[in-house]
């Protein structure tokens, strides 16, 4: 299976946020409107001028915040590749010398009014400018430092969780693997040498290194082995039906998350009923989006959501979070004789779509 790298560790540890994107730029426009404010009311305006005073400054802060976003969007890239001090040190310097600039452009187009609107001379415009600018901008500069040092320990509580993930083997399961092979290898050494095959190759995956994202077919793939090995063991007791043919096997996803799920769909699920039942996976693509559903039996009246299920859920649910943030989902749906989960997430693909095979 192909390693997949991603640049999740290096978006988490950067420095400065996407000034490019919508939800930032809504953000910058509502801390300069505040500023705005802030300002006006220090500067204790007269009676009936609030108004006015506060229209002034907000053309001139709203100006700032916006080109600033705007120059921010266009060198970040350049700018993060000096690491966060000196990031810091650039990015303050550009601020502040677009702020001098903006503030003479206004200081120069208002001086051709016939009555002044800045009531300052125009050194005090400028070194006022300055100071005021010097502390917002710090403050915000500090405020991008601790709010990156929080992506980092976010991202590195996550990497641990994928290790944790990935060690979390049962140990019942292993040793159920290898009654079952240890059973086959008399009467039917094929399967135990496709058997032991299956599971050194789930052990690899599971044992590796901890990686961000896997492509949506090495993730079935895991899954599949997985199903093969627990069929030896409980027989026509178990039956997965697959139903992912209209996925996208490009498309990428956090790393072990449909095997953990299939776990315990068959852990939790099927062993639980005498009869054992069919774990059905459906998957379906709607534009951009992406939904998989994994459903699986239950016993009527059983009690849902054993501390493995939920931790598995919980680990999931909180890597979605980190990897899509809103634009992300994991719900659970419980009925009387079913437990279903269902991912939805936006379709990242890794390379151009092949005909890839799904599992049988």
């Amino acid at each position: 299976m192909a390693r997949v790298t991603t640049a999740v560790d290096k978006q988490a540890q950067a420095y400065l946020p996407d000034f490019c994107s919508a939800g930032t730029i809504l953000v910058v426009v509502l801390v300069a409107a505040l500023i705005a404010i802030v300002l006006t009311l220090a500067g204790n305006p007269a009676s009936g001028t609030f108004l006015v005073q506060l229209a002034e400054r907000s053309l001139f802060v709203l100006w700032l915040a916006l080109l600033s976003a705007a120059v921010l969007c266009r060198i970040r890239g350049w700018v993060e590749a000096f690491g966060s001090t000196r990031a810091f040190v650039i990015s303050f310097l550009l601020l502040e010398v677009l702020c001098l600039l903006l503030a003479e452009a206004a200081w120069q187009i208002t001086g051709r009014f016939s009555q002044a609107i800045i009531a300052d001379s125009h050194t005090g415009f400028l070194w006022r400018t300055f100071a005021i600018s010097s502390i917002v901008i710090a403050l915000a500069m500090r405020y991008l430092y601790i709010s990156s040092e929080w992506r980092r320990s976010i991202v590195l509580e996550a990497q641990a969780r994928v290790s944790a993930l990935q060690a979390l083997i049962r140990p019942h399961f292993l040793f159920n693997s290898m009654n079952t092979i240890a059973a086959l290898t008399r009467s039917d050494p094929r399967r135990a040498e496709e058997a032991v095959e299956d599971l050194s190759d789930l052990l690899r995956v599971n044992l590796g290194g901890p990686r961000d994202r896997a492509t949506l077919k090495d993730e079935l793939e895991i899954a599949a082995i997985y199903q093969r090995i627990e069929k030896l063991r409980l027989g026509d007791r178990l039956k997965v039906r697959w139903n992912v043919a209209d996925l996208p096997m490009n498309a990428l996803m956090p790393n072990l998350t449909i095997q953990p799920l299939i776990e315990n769909a068959i852990y939790h699920g099927v062993e639980t009923v005498a009869d054992g039942g069919e774990v059905v996976v459906t998957g379906r693509q709607l534009g951009d989006r992406l939904t998989i559903e994994i459903r699986n039996p239950v016993t009527r009246g059983a009690k849902r959501l054993r501390e493995g299920n939920r931790m598995a859920l919980s680990n999931i649910s909180q890597r979605f979070e980190l990897a899509y943030g809103a634009r992300a989902a994991v719900d659970v749906e419980e009925r009387e004789d079913s437990f279903t989960i269902r991912l939805e997430f936006p379709f990242e693909a890794d390379r151009p779509a092949d005909a890839e095979p799904v599992p049988a």
